[in-house]
C-alpha cells in the first residue's frame, strides 16, 4: 500500500502517526544530522493501515524495535512549510512504551536513515533529558512539550501554524 501522502497545485497532505516514547526521565526523539531541530519519531500512514499499526512499523523499520502505542496522547493539525513547499499534515500522537529493552541501545545517539518521496536523508535518534524540554529544547511542534512531561493527561487536540491560518471558531 502507498503512504497516505499526496500532493495538490498548492500544498502536500500527510496523515502521520508518532511515538512519545518515554523512559528513565528521557524522552527518545529525531533529528536531521546536520540540523538542531528535534521532531517526534513515526512516520505516514499507508493506506488501509491504522495509526496505531504504523507507528509500530516505523518504530521496527527505523530502529529495529518493538513497540506498543499505550494511549493516544494528542492530535495534531500541522501546516508548514518544507523545502518551499506548504504542507497539511494531520497526526496522531501515542504515548509508546519499549516491548523489549534489549531491541535498541537506551542511551545516547542511535545512528539511521529514512526516506521521503524517493529522497533518503540521515538521521539521529537521541535519547534527550527531560530536563532539556523544560529549558527550551527546538522540538517541533513545542505543543508537546507538556503531553511529553506529563503535564496534560487528557486527549490534547492542537494546531501547529507556521503560516498563521486563518482557522474557524473552535
Amino acid at each position: 500500500m502507498r503512504d497516505i501522502f499526496f500532493k495538490t497545485d498548492g500544498f502536500i497532505f500527510s496523515l502521520r502517526a508518532g511515538g512519545l516514547l518515554v523512559r528513565d526521565g528521557k524522552v527518545l526523539l529525531q533529528k536531521h544530522r546536520e540540523k538542531e531541530d528535534y521532531y517526534i519519531i513515526g512516520g505516514h500512514v499507508t493506506g488501509m493501515e491504522t495509526a496505531r499499526d504504523a507507528l509500530k512499523r516505523e518504530f521496527r523499520e527505523e530502529l529495529g524495535a518493538e513497540i506498543e502505542p499505550v494511549r493516544l496522547a494528542a492530535v495534531a493539525e500541522a501546516f508548514y512549510p518544507w523545502e518551499g513547499t506548504p504542507w497539511h499534515q494531520i497526526c496522531f500522537y501515542y504515548q509508546v512504551r519499549l516491548e523489549d529493552a534489549r531491541d535498541m541501545p537506551l542511551e545516547g545517539v542511535i545512528h539511521g536513515q529514512d526516506e521521503l518521496g524517493g529522497e533518503r536523508f540521515d538521521l539521529d535518534f537521541c535519547w534527550v533529558p527531560l530536563d532539556r524540554l523544560k529549558r527550551g529544547l527546538n522540538l517541533y511542534p513545542p505543543e508537546l512539550i507538556p503531553v511529553i512531561l506529563g503535564d496534560r493527561e487528557e486527549l490534547v487536540h492542537f494546531v501547529y501554524d507556521e503560516f498563521r491560518c486563518p482557522r474557524p471558531e473552535q
